[in-house]
């Protein structure tokens, strides 16, 4: 048996064909209407989820949850030929506007994004816990929510401008700065998808460098106190007010 729905992925229609019907309740928030055409179609097969399961080194883990991480590395596959690709990182918007912290695993990005929703409140957002998508088009860059939001599932099915990437780690003391793509090209180079297919890979990186012209970057040193939110909340935003909201 066979399980199909129709999605909405950073405003691209995917038709996914799955084994399993986790999947489509995983996805359920961003379903739509099935159309002729999708701009993407996903037809998951047993071979599809005993290749991820060798991606991911998991003899344990339940075939419906590989096959779920399946369709999403089919779907970061197709994107660049849409201006998007896929990046490991969590996202807030405030005011309308994203925010992306970016770190190795473990190094505090959700407890930070946590921290400005109690600086901030209802002002504060959760786009994406994990993995959002973000587009490079026409100078724009958005980043988008997506189902696969992290384990404890923060996110919404919204987009916004993006308008700051910061890079996170640990200190004593909270402290901020602007940054040069340069500088922080390795680690954010890291947490990028980037795809197996050549032409897509191409496409990846050309979208990747555009971002990070496009963006204001910061590296912020930081504790895990309210403090930490107040400094870096302050200086992106300031930041971001001298752009025009698109």
């Amino acid at each position: 048996m066979a399980y199909t729905g129709t999605y909405i992925f950073a405003e691209r229609t995917v038709r996914i064909t799955s084994l399993f019907e986790r999947v489509h309740k995983y996805c359920a928030d961003y379903r739509c209407e099935d159309v002729p055409s999708p701009d993407i179609t996903v037809n998951i097969t047993a071979e599809d989820i005993a290749e991820e399961r060798v991606k991911l080194s998991s003899e344990r883990a339940a075939e419906d949850y590989i096959e779920e991480l399946a369709v999403y590395r089919v779907i970061a596959e197709n994107m660049p030929r849409f201006d998007t690709f896929l990046f490991h990182g969590s996202c807030i918007a405030v005011d309308g506007r994203g925010y992306i912290f970016a770190a190795p695993s473990g190094t505090g990005k959700s407890t930070h994004t946590a921290l400005w929703r109690r600086l901030l409140g209802d002002r504060a957002v959760m786009v994406n816990d994990d993995k959002p998508l973000i587009r490079v088009s026409g100078g724009e860059v958005t980043v988008f929510g997506t189902p696969y939001n992290g384990k404890h599932r923060l996110g919404e099915n919204i987009s916004v401008p993006l308008a700051g990437i910061c890079c996170l780690e640990r200190a004593a003391e909270n402290s901020i700065r602007r940054a040069e793509s340069g500088e922080l090209y390795p680690l954010l180079f890291r947490q990028m998808y980037r795809p197996y297919s050549p032409e897509a890979l191409a496409e990846t990186l050309v979208l990747f460098d555009k971002m990070l012209g496009s963006v204001n970057l910061f590296r912020l040193g930081c504790n895990m106190d309210i403090g930490a939110a107040e400094t870096a909340f302050a200086a992106m935003s300031e930041r971001a007010e001298r752009q025009p909201r698109s």
